[in-house]
């Protein structure tokens, strides 16, 4: 007891020591990586380089280089001015916000919120200013409010193309394509990420004499489009025309190259700004409606029907049946649009008149296995692979059934759902002496390194014979020429083509409202184009005939002048 103030000093002396040297423990072995890692960072520099994104563009007849001055820029980037504050800087706080609010269109209360934040070290307020609004601020020299560049997504004409385009957003916190082309063609146009990792000193400079590791980022590649700019523009404004006058609810219009599958145009209305995406409350409007909406494709599938009945002899453009006007298949009856008996009908006059009757007929002298299987040739059952995101593959389900009503309904396009993507494809065959090609909205692809990725022309395979697709070329003429399908034509060319009033389906049974499609091609019997023009739903004509066949022929009519394709007849 005498020495327990030694032994109490000695004790606390040992927890002392003990403690330190727990804490060295902890320090050097414990969270040694820790501490090498927070060590590295204040001597050493590691940062992402990113590379430029590739650019779009589109070509037209009369471009025959590469270089970005001969080619339509559909898509570039561009640079803009990031206004940003560092508000613990900024001394008089309300004359800058009377002077900023007006040039960046933000309210002053806003403004003075988000300058206001003493805390904050660094406020971003505005992103994509132009020069002109940017010089006007550097004037103001106002001490706290700094100004740098960034580069932005930019799309020239829009919006011109967009649902093929897309645009560049964020999914999560990486911008990256949405949608489109952007989307489809990610990874080329994106191009690789670089690196670079340095020494630095106490102030945070580059140390030039120390080691420096530096992996290069890799561009992006352009990409060249098949989409020729004044035929994207001419049909884009029909089709705005058309919806309106017609008071519809929409429409699509594509037009094809029959040689090679090349998508020369492709519209939708109703549209979007690519550039203001953002700005956008439906994203469904986003979505492509020419390879994602699927309907029911009415009296157009009738060429596909008989197709089918010619490619397995069933019948012969020649060959007749007595239409009275309608046909009961199993309980049900299925009549004619006119509701009319025509009596002895040849097959050509089937299609010139579009009789439901008649493509039961075909559908019944074809065979139920043997009609299926030409559907699914034709590629109705499947995507058809084009380059773009979100492609639907259609509805065949129903004749999964092997239920008489259905193949019969289905002959003449009612219960089976296809899109409109599928439906030129399908004629595009026919006009291709019948061989299915893969449709395509990408010509090339060229790397930053010179390399060029030419996009062939893809052979899905061979859905009729060519013998086949004359004779049915020949009964499509016989449609324009003589039946319904005569406002589509052109003078001095020989056009083929089907019309479609289609029903749309609603529980309980159908709408009152409809959907016209006109599909064909030119000059049919040396063909260079095929085009497929459908509105939704108009409310003040009441069959395709009458509303998107003129549509067709005057679209026929600037495309035959643009390509300066002699007359045919």
């Amino acid at each position: 007891m005498k020495n327990w103030r030694f032994y109490t000093l000695l004790f606390f002396i040992a927890i002392f020591f003990g403690i330190i040297i727990f804490r060295l423990f902890s320090l050097q072995v414990l969270s040694h990586a820790y501490y090498q890692k927070l060590a590295e960072n204040q001597h050493e520099i590691f940062q992402t380089i990113y590379p430029d994104r590739g650019e779009i563009f589109m070509r037209d007849r009369l471009t025959e280089t590469d270089s970005r001055s001969s080619l339509f820029p559909a898509v570039i980037n561009k640079d803009w001015w990031l206004i940003y504050a560092i508000p613990k800087n900024i001394e008089e706080k309300k004359e800058a916000v009377e002077k900023l609010s007006p040039l960046l269109n933000i309210e002053k209360e806003t403004l003075e919120q988000r300058i206001g934040k003493e805390d904050d070290p660094y406020e971003p307020l505005e992103s994509k200013v132009d020069n002109q609004t940017a010089e006007k601020i550097k004037d103001l020299e106002i001490p706290g409010i700094g100004l740098r560049t960034e580069t932005w997504r930019y799309y020239p004409a829009q919006p011109l193309a967009c649902h093929i385009i897309g645009f560049v957003g964020y999914k999560g916190d990486k911008r990256v394509g949405r949608y489109g082309i952007e989307e489809y063609y990610e990874e080329e146009l994106a191009g690789q990420l670089g690196m670079i990792e340095a020494k630095k000193d106490s102030l945070g400079n580059l140390i030039s004499v120390g080691g420096k590791a530096l992996k290069e980022p890799k561009d992006g590649a352009d990409i060249i489009l098949t989409i020729d700019p004044n035929i994207q523009f001419f049909i884009e404004k029909e089709l705005k025309e058309a919806v309106n006058n017609l008071q519809a609810e929409g429409g699509t219009i594509i037009v094809m190259d029959t040689r090679t599958g090349a998508i020369k145009g492709m519209a939708n209305y109703p549209t979007f700004n690519n550039n203001e995406y953002s700005e956008v409350k439906d994203i469904n409007l986003f979505l492509n409606p020419a390879i994602h909406d699927m309907y029911e494709p009415g009296s157009i599938f009738k060429a596909i029907t008989m197709a089918a009945g010619l490619d397995t002899s069933a019948v012969n453009p020649r060959t007749t049946y007595e239409d009275k006007g309608l046909i009961e298949i199993s309980g049900h009856k299925i009549k004619n649009s006119h509701e009319e008996a025509e009596g002895i009908q040849t097959m050509v006059q089937v299609l010139e008149k579009s009789l439901n009757t008649g493509a039961v007929f075909v559908q019944q002298k074809t065979g139920k296995k043997e009609f299926k299987e030409y559907i699914r040739k034709f590629g109705f059952n499947r995507e058809t692979g084009i380059d773009l995101t979100g492609e639907a593959e259609g509805n065949l389900s129903n004749l999964e059934t092997n239920k008489d009503l259905e193949y019969a309904t289905a002959a003449f396009g009612q219960g089976i759902a296809v899109t409109s993507i599928q439906m030129i494809s399908a004629i595009t065959a026919i006009a291709n002496n019948g061989i299915l090609l893969k449709p395509h909205v990408a010509e090339k692809i060229i790397y930053p390194d010179g390399k060029i990725e030419e996009i062939e022309k893809e052979e899905i395979g061979r859905v009729i014979s060519s013998d086949t697709a004359s004779r049915l070329t020949a009964m499509l003429v016989s449609v324009v020429e003589n039946g319904f399908g005569k406002k589509a034509g052109v003078s001095g060319y020989a056009v083929a083509g089907k019309t479609g009033t289609a029903q749309i389906p609603e529980k309980g049974g159908y709408s009152k409202d409809t959907i016209h499609i006109f599909g064909g091609f030119f000059p049919a019997f040396n063909s260079r184009f095929s085009l497929l023009v459908k509105i939704d739903k108009p409310q003040t004509i009441n069959f395709a005939s009458d509303s998107v066949a003129p549509i067709f022929g005057k679209i026929a009519k600037y495309i035959l002048n643009y390509y300066e394709i002699s007359p045919s007849q």
